[in-house]
């Protein structure tokens, strides 16, 4: 009986749809990990800037760290508007694939 799936040419045995939902898979926890990432470098920047205003006061440090404290708050915005963006595109393909099948 032939096959009614295509399969993968490195492992015939796994067919391509499901190798097509772990893609996706692979896909939305990259995603994740990249608004990770982004947050991760956020906290960083908001933390440095507090530290640098803490420490250093009466010198530009202070305004350095001023400085850091919004632009902290800014790449953290930046990055959940970068993260759902991509997430409402990788649930739209998802779709397409779903009704494709």
């Amino acid at each position: 009986m032939a096959r009614m799936y295509p399969t993968s040419p490195l492992n015939p045995t796994l067919p391509l749809d499901l190798r097509d939902q772990l893609a996706l898979e692979r896909t939305k926890l990259a995603n994740e990990r990249t608004l990770l990432a982004y947050l991760r470098s956020a906290l960083t920047l908001v933390v440095a800037g507090f530290s640098l205003m803490q420490f250093f006061r009466g010198h530009l440090y202070v305004w350095v760290g001023a400085v850091l404290v919004p632009v902290g708050v800014a790449v953290a915005v930046a990055g959940w508007l970068r993260f759902r963006s991509k997430q409402t595109r990788i649930r739209a393909a998802a779709q397409a694939a779903t009704k494709a099948q």
